[in-house]
């Protein structure tokens, strides 16, 4: 592997263990006054239209996907439902317990780290919260960027704030969005992690062409990095997990 000054992550699926909605989310739909069911198919059907920004700020988002789903809440109603989600996306994100000792051993060792994620507005309002937040030099959204991966929009976003060329960048992502051919396709360097929770992961639109190397758990990107071990290589017809559609 190449000597990198960088290493950037997914954020769903990779520092987090695998998501699913949670029971929390229902709160949101019966505020709404739709059935949990119709929620659920118009966020899935609509994940990236959404993570890209296109219909403006959380509120005039959810009020999009309410006339979607055919319903009509009133102003206060759309407001307790925006605050409910953002409640219910955070209920569903759980770190990894080797997130925050994989970045600070990246940062002692010299490399810069970073995020870039697929994301509605949720994830932007409450990472700064989050333990791993201090430990990352770049957090790169795609609902603040207006595109989602595998755009080189987003990678270039990053190697632009850190300063840095893509090859000097490691991708580490489960392979949702395609984002491990987006980042090759930018000049990174890329790698799947395959932890054993990600089976049960929610996803969409599998990275399936990609058969590059793989960790079994995000620590051994420390290893990695610095030339100890080498990855194990993709093996044909391994799933896929495909990214996370909150």
């Amino acid at each position: 592997m190449p000597t990198f000054q960088a290493v950037l992550f997914d954020f769903f699926g990779t520092l987090t263990r695998s998501v699913q909605r949670g029971a929390a989310h229902r709160s949101t739909a019966e505020l709404l006054g739709c059935s949990p069911g119709t929620l659920v198919d118009v966020l899935d059907r609509t994940f990236y239209e959404r993570a890209c920004g296109r219909f403006g700020n959380a509120e005039a988002t959810l009020r999009w996907v309410c006339e979607q789903a055919g319903v009509h809440p009133s102003d206060d109603a759309v407001r307790s439902a925006v605050a409910s989600r953002h409640r219910a996306v955070r209920a569903d994100t759980r770190l990894r317990d080797e997130a925050v000792p994989t970045l600070a051993a990246l940062r002692r060792r010299g490399l810069r780290t970073g995020v870039i994620s697929d994301c509605t507005h949720e994830l932007p309002a409450f990472l700064p919260q989050l333990p791993i937040a201090p430990l990352l030099d770049v957090q790169v959204f795609s609902v603040q960027v207006g595109r989602c991966k595998p755009d080189p929009a987003l990678y270039q976003a990053a190697c632009r704030r850190l300063g840095l060329a893509a090859p000097d960048c490691l991708y580490v992502g489960d392979g949702g969005s395609q984002e491990l051919t987006g980042a090759e396709r930018a000049g990174m360097t890329a790698v799947r992690l395959a932890a054993p929770d990600l089976a049960e992961h929610m996803v969409f639109n599998a990275d399936a062409t990609w058969r590059g190397h793989v960790l079994r758990s995000l620590d051994e990107v420390i290893d990695l990095v610095e030339g100890t071990v080498a990855p194990a290589a993709e093996q044909a017809g391994a799933p896929v997990p495909a990214g996370c559609g909150l």
